[in-house]
């Protein structure tokens, strides 16, 4: 068996059955910007898992998905994206790549839309208590099973420790102590995964905006000195399943840019997307990269 990209075909190895015959099971991919949601479909494609992609219109990268079965879909568009979940007989749904929240006439909710909406209410205000609430509607009122990213990529999580090169001296693991705790505070509020400290200032607080925006901003705001560290871990309590902390090469090459020392990701929790280049970004520069568990002790 066989399956063709881009003009070139390829063999697909035989199919890997989990425990519980999970690769029977079709899965919804809803699928935002970057290259992961791709990666998942090519797990798929190995193991052959049955599965569908929902294509975010203004996200997802135009033409990623045109080898496969897929669907565009508007975010607002919630009654045609569920009557076709249900025609494809999706069982398991799993939610990845970054989107921006687009704002409630930007959204143009059909009538569906709305009724998950109004049913959701205050919960929306902030963007895990969104996911929850829509996670959780999917489940109760769908039956979908909602799975994380990391139940189908399972080995884009470090472990504690240094990944490259290069090693924070005491300076910058105190930034990264100081970043954990703005964090930490900041998940009360459900606001952002990630901080720029530098030498105990905080240049940045990462908002809607995203990462890579987050960086080029304190760009221009650090002060002489030691470069500043990037901070990026899940909020306290965050729902993984649709929201897991994500890094790329294209982050690594930002932090380099803005003149930053390093980047401290969590341990076991934040996804990374070729590890291997994004060390070797970094070990060029200069910058160290890491992996921190928070729980560990100071």
């Amino acid at each position: 068996m066989t399956r063709e990209r881009d003009g070139v075909s390829d063999p697909v190895p035989p199919r890997a059955e989990r425990p519980g015959g999970e690769t029977s099971r079709k899965l919804g991919i809803v699928a935002g910007g970057g290259k992961l949601p791709r990666r998942v479909v090519d797990r798929c494609l190995s193991e052959g898992r049955p599965f569908f992609v929902f294509v975010i219109e203004n996200a997802a990268e135009p033409g990623l998905f045109d080898d496969v079965p897929h669907m565009p879909i508007r975010l607002g568009a919630a009654g045609a994206y569920l009557k076709r979940a249900k025609e494809e007989g999706i069982q398991d749904l799993v939610m990845v790549g970054p989107v921006t929240r687009p704002s409630l006439p930007a959204m143009r909710p059909d009538a569906t839309a709305l009724k998950v909406l109004t049913r959701i209410g205050a919960r929306a205000l902030g963007d895990d208590g969104l996911l929850r609430a829509v996670i959780g509607y999917f489940e109760r009122e769908h039956g979908w099973r909602i799975v994380g990213v990391d139940t189908l990529l399972t080995d884009m999580s470090p472990e504690p420790g240094q990944l490259g090169a290069h090693a924070p001296d005491a300076g910058a693991l105190s930034d990264v102590a100081r970043g954990q705790e703005v964090l930490a505070a900041l998940a009360k509020a459900d606001v952002g995964q990630a901080v720029v400290v530098q030498e105990g200032l905080v240049l940045g607080v990462e908002a809607i905006e995203g990462t890579d925006s987050l960086i080029a901003r304190c760009a221009g705001l650090r002060r002489e000195g030691a470069g500043g560290v990037l901070v990026k871990f899940a909020k306290q309590g965050q729902e993984m399943r649709a929201d897991r902390p994500t890094l790329g090469p294209r982050t690594v090459e930002g932090a380099r840019d803005a003149g930053l020392s390093g980047i401290a990701v969590e341990a076991r929790r934040t996804l990374l997307v070729d590890r291997e280049r994004m060390v070797e970004i970094a070990d060029a520069a200069g910058m160290f990269l890491v992996a921190v568990d928070p729980s560990a002790d100071a």
